[in-house]
């Protein structure tokens, strides 16, 4: 991991209990429940989840029948999601321990919030080539306005990056690696305007290369 990463999964491995315990986002799960049974009305079984978090989606697809493995650069994630069930190991999402082309489907929920602009496309290349051509990767994001910095409300030290895109630029953005078949957007509580970015993309491995 790099130094930014590194700092990442300080903050990560400092509020994993805290997090495991933070109720999700009602919509999210919906939307969550809808992939699963796309998932299955597609004969698709094994799952890459790119940030496991605590492991609640993980354990949420296990329940549901499907096979999960998944990466998390915090180890208190890690070891968090592996307690709920999930095969999940500490991993850069630029450097995941998967062989090509080896899941049905992804999952990968405000994980690349914190990846630059500069190095968006080199982490969805990274994440697109573990999936078969025309999986299905959902890809959930904070937005709605421009602005790339260090948060000035995390109070725990050191704060996170975040990288907020406008839905315009984010759906272009996911574009270049495939087609976007769904994408739905919602305004959250945050201060700053921020809303929620999901989207479904079907996957072109190397699409942007």
């Amino acid at each position: 991991m790099d130094r930014a990463e590194t700092a990442l999964a300080a903050y990560y491995d400092h509020e994993a209990q805290a997090r495991s315990n933070r109720a999700l986002d009602p919509r999210r799960i919906v939307l969550r429940d809808e992939f699963v049974a796309m998932l299955a009305a597609e004969g698709r079984s094994r799952v890459v989840e790119v940030g496991t978090g605590p492991g609640r989606d993980g354990a949420a697809f296990i329940q549901a029948g499907l096979q999960v493995a998944g990466v998390d650069i915090s180890s208190e994630h890690v070891r968090l999601a592996c307690a709920a069930g999930v095969d999940a190991v500490c991993a850069s999402l630029f450097d995941l321990p998967y062989p090509l082309s080896s899941f049905d489907a992804g999952w990968t929920m405000s994980t690349l919030v914190h990846v630059e602009d500069a190095r968006f496309h080199a982490a969805m290349d990274a994440i697109c080539s573990v999936l078969r051509e025309g999986a299905p990767l959902a890809v959930g994001l904070w937005g709605g306005l421009d602005h790339e910095g260090v948060s000035d409300r995390d109070e725990i030290l050191p704060p996170r990056f975040f990288s907020l895109r406008t839905h315009a630029r984010t759906r272009a953005m996911l574009g270049q690696h495939g087609e976007v078949e769904r994408f739905e957007t919602w305004p959250s509580d945050r201060a700053g305007g921020w809303e929620y970015q999901w989207a479904v993309l079907r996957v072109r491995p190397g699409a942007s290369s």
